[in-house]
């Protein structure tokens, strides 16, 4: 790392890194505080679609973490700026929630189960069968298959639940067609999201929880990479992987002088 550029710019993950569990992980609030402070570009991103950006500040906000919307980016924002670039003005068949729905919305999408040119499948905690069969015979009457990420499991308090990934195993073992994922650990997610805030990879870190989306699609799109031990991967882990973060650090307090 000592060869590289300055770090000018920061993206952090949120579960695991910020919050855990509904409650902020020690040093959150001064990380943000401080990035707040020197006018330095950031933001916050989640693979989850649900949500909006203002429901994840107001979220945030009532956890003592003032991060304001135009720093928060989704797997949903990266989804529309994807199909907005690859098709304006498109139409697409929706499974998710508010999240997704308006960010398609604001790129000005169709949404519609009448020949879409896509079937978009986001994260929602009401999967219907209804739903997923419209779905298997949309792409099978030639729509192109979207995910907004391949996570397979979410969390809850009761345990984890079904997400995106799974779900979109069950369509592509009955359609037979694979989707395109605009979340991490594609990269596409990071490149949208630097070039929202005017930001370059050389100049920019990526900070997250799990080796298998943050660091890897950090890495990918050529940021410095920071791996904390507060969420999934832990220490012990990391030699599993044929790829290692810049750094690991115990949490995002280790983080706050670097700014």
């Amino acid at each position: 790392m000592a060869d590289r550029k300055p770090i000018d710019s920061w993206l952090t993950d949120m579960d695991g890194v910020l919050i855990h569990e509904g409650v902020p992980i020690p040093g959150a609030d001064a990380f943000i505080k401080k990035l707040r402070e020197s006018g330095k570009p950031f933001l916050v991103l989640t693979n989850n679609s649900i949500y909006t950006p203002r429901d994840l500040h107001a979220r945030l906000r009532r956890m003592g973490l003032d991060v304001p919307i135009e720093n928060i980016w989704t797997s949903a924002l990266a989804t529309a700026k994807f199909l907005d670039d690859q098709r304006p003005g498109g139409s697409a068949y929706v499974i998710g929630e508010a999240g997704l729905t308006t960010a398609l919305h604001d790129i000005g999408y169709i949404l519609t189960d009448h020949e879409p040119d896509y079937v978009v499948l986001g994260e929602t905690r009401t999967y219907s069968f209804e739903a997923m069969t419209k779905a298997v015979r949309l792409i099978l009457g030639g729509a192109r298959f979207i995910c907004t990420n391949p996570d397979e499991t979410g969390p809850s308090a009761e345990g984890p639940l079904p997400a995106t990934g799974a779900v979109a195993a069950l369509i592509t073992q009955a359609t037979g067609r694979k989707p395109y994922f605009a979340g991490k650990p594609n990269p596409l997610m990071m490149r949208t999201g630097l070039n929202a805030i005017g930001a370059h990879s050389e100049t920019s870190a990526m900070i997250g929880d799990r080796m298998d989306t943050d660091v890897l699609a950090g890495m990918e799109a050529g940021m410095q990479t920071f791996l904390v031990l507060t969420g999934l991967t832990r220490a012990g882990q990391v030699e599993d992987f044929p790829y290692r973060p810049s750094k690991i650090v115990d949490s995002i307090a280790d983080l706050v002088d670097r700014i």
